[in-house]
């Protein structure tokens, strides 16, 4: 949830921090800090807010040369957000500093034990704690930093991704993770450290992602070490080579990342189909999948775990797979699957979904499902990832990084690696006629056209928005494939825009929520024509009937529910099946412009981080 930034090496070492701070701060932006050393004394400056207001705090002090620094940006957890419990944290001495990104659980129990010992704290954070502990194992058995971190990290229990910093030993960097993403960035004679590989694309290409329980000792002039914490064994880490460039990860022109992420769907999907289908061969070539096809084809059962955008993708995913496998599906929170005593068979498969590979529910819901002997298959976006590496197999959605924090890119792409798996499986099952899978591989292969035209509605969609911003509740209806569009529409309009929406089924209006309807409400219904069209339009007609404002998302050239709706947003026709991958680009669209409109932080909403790697 928090970005760590650290660099070691022979160049100015607070800017490039505070440059890698700026593009980690999708991970958490609610207070930032700053400690390097100058050869003579350590220097830290934190405070609440972003990280243009470390600078302005920067810009007040005296500038120091230093070639060692750490920083991060901050998603709270323990402790309100505010200049004591940003971080960096410091040791009780002063000789230590750490940036943490994770949650200490035993935390309470060490500080008693540390107070106890004479130790003071000033903050309210776990890692404050951490550091200290840290200090305490040092002091007690005298040994080196890197040794100090691996006992005292023995002692934690929860998730970390951390970097110390010993200003006796200015030449070092230790850093260590479990359940936190961390990426060790590898140059001419200078090394980053970082939650992700953004914050050093510009200096190099080649980067070792720390494995689970790994410990790097990072030393000017020499080769990074790594060992394991619980044997202190050594290993050699991989090294590879960053595919991400520098333009990725910029605004491009557009006014914020959301916005340039809708706009690069066509692109991503197309990216994502990119050698796997081939339609004029009518082929679908998966490699995770032809390695092991005998899994998934002689299972009884499928089983997706995936929390928020991504669990929608994964209600995609039921309809569809039911429908080309005939094979039944459930479809899991992973916070919820961890939790209970799931009953998983041998031959059972998982699929988990995650934007990140790093969402902690998720990771603990695989390690669950590899621990029962089911078979887990991986769909994710970031290479190198830890659901990428711990996971059976799996499939990469290519969709490029994703910087907003409310989910775009990702959410189609994962339907479109969604879509090759189903087809791929009911045409080797046999549940596929020849004709249908034909005509849904073509389909497929014209979807980022599709897209595109849709994304020309921008101007009309903005104009609609105008006469929403004010709203303060709003309803989002769909039927079959359209329901976990509704539900995805939602959730992003609460996200950005602080609107309090909810999805239903359409045909559920009537068990509870038309109770809300009145000429106040919003009710965004998807009526397309593929799909329950005439229940969908008897849905509307009683939404009308109570005075309800009606958004309606419909196919092109439709005139049934254009009487009935306030306004209309056409999509291209479309197969039932990848209704999703067109219906949520208007959704998508709508809940910007309202947000912008509202002058929320899209980009940035309250309280939220784009990678919840911590409970």
């Amino acid at each position: 949830m928090c970005g760590i930034v650290a660099y070691l090496g022979n160049k100015a070492a607070e800017p490039i921090v505070i440059n890698g701070l700026k593009r980690l701060e999708y991970r958490g932006y609610d207070s930032t800090g700053i400690a390097y050393f100058d050869d003579q004394s350590m220097h830290t400056h934190k405070t609440k807010g972003k990280v243009s207001d470390l600078e302005e705090v920067l810009a007040q002090h005296p500038k120091h040369h230093s070639t060692v620094a750490m920083g991060h940006t901050r998603w709270a957890t323990h402790g309100v957000p505010n200049n004591v419990n940003a971080h960096p944290q410091t040791s009780n001495s002063g000789n230590l500093v750490i940036v943490h990104n994770g949650i200490i659980e035993n935390y309470a129990s060490l500080k008693k034990e540390l107070q106890h010992r004479g130790f003071q704290f000033q903050s309210d954070t776990d890692t404050e704690v951490l550091v200290n502990l840290i200090e305490d194992v040092q002091q007690q058995k005298g040994i080196k930093l890197g040794k100090a971190v691996q006992v005292a990290l023995s002692q934690v229990i929860g998730a970390y991704a951390i970097v110390v910093f010993d200003r006796r030993k200015p030449n070092e960097l230790v850093a260590a993770r479990l359940g936190s993403p961390l990426a060790i960035g590898l140059g001419e004679e200078e090394f980053f450290v970082a939650s992700d590989a953004t914050p050093f694309l510009e200096y190099t290409k080649n980067v070792i992602y720390l494995e689970e329980e790994h410990l790097a000792i990072i030393r000017r002039g020499k080769k990074i070490k790594v060992h394991k914490i619980k044997d202190d064994s050594q290993i050699t880490p991989y090294i590879e080579e960053l595919q991400m460039s520098l333009e990725n990860i910029q605004k491009g022109g557009y006014d914020h990342f959301m916005l340039k992420e809708i706009f690069e769907q066509p692109k991503a999907i197309q990216d994502t189909l990119r050698g796997r289908l081939l339609s004029n061969e009518g082929v679908i070539t998966l490699s995770s999948l032809r390695e092991h096809d005998n899994r998934f084809l002689g299972a009884k059962r499928i089983i997706i775990v995936a929390c928020g955008t991504s669990w929608h993708a994964g209600l995609v995913a039921e309809y569809l797979f039911e429908e080309f496998i005939r094979i039944p599906v459930e479809v899991e929170y992973a916070s919820e699957f961890r939790y209970r005593d799931p009953i998983l068979y041998p031959d059972d498969v998982v699929i988990a979904i995650s934007q990140s590979g790093e969402t902690a529910d998720t990771i603990a819901a695989i390690n669950i499902a590899k621990e029962k002997g089911a078979f887990v298959y991986g769909i994710c976006n970031v290479v190198g990832s830890t659901i990428s590496r711990i996971t059976d197999t799996g499939c990469y959605t290519h969709a490029g990084p994703e910087i907003g924090v409310a989910s775009t890119k990702a959410f189609t792409t994962q339907i479109t690696v969604i879509a090759l798996i189903g087809l791929y499986l009911g045409k080797a099952k046999g549940t596929l006629s020849r004709s249908a899978y034909q005509a849904y591989v073509t389909e497929l292969e014209n979807i980022p056209q599709k897209v595109e035209r849709i994304l020309t509605s921008q101007a009309f969609i903005e104009t609609v928005a105008q006469s929403f911003e004010a709203a303060q509740n709003c309803i989002y209806l769909g039927r079959g494939y359209n329901f976990p569009v509704a539900l995805e529409g939602a959730l992003k309009l609460k996200e950005i825009s602080y609107i309090h929406a909810e999805g239903y089924p359409a045909a559920e209006m009537k068990h509870g929520p038309i109770a809300l309807i009145d000429k106040e409400m919003p009710v965004v219904v998807i009526a397309t024509k593929k799909g329950h069209y005439e229940k969908v339009v008897s849905n509307i007609q009683e939404i009308k009937s109570r005075e309800g404002r009606i958004i309606a998302i419909v196919s092109e050239g439709d005139t049934q529910v254009k009487e009935l709706a306030d306004y209309c947003l056409e999509i291209p026709e479309s197969s039932e099946a990848f209704a999703p991958l067109l219906t949520t680009i208007p959704l998508q669209l709508l809940s910007y412009y309202i947000a912008v409109q509202r002058g929320c932080n899209v980009d940035q909403p309250r309280n939220l981080a784009k990678s919840v790697t911590v409970e």
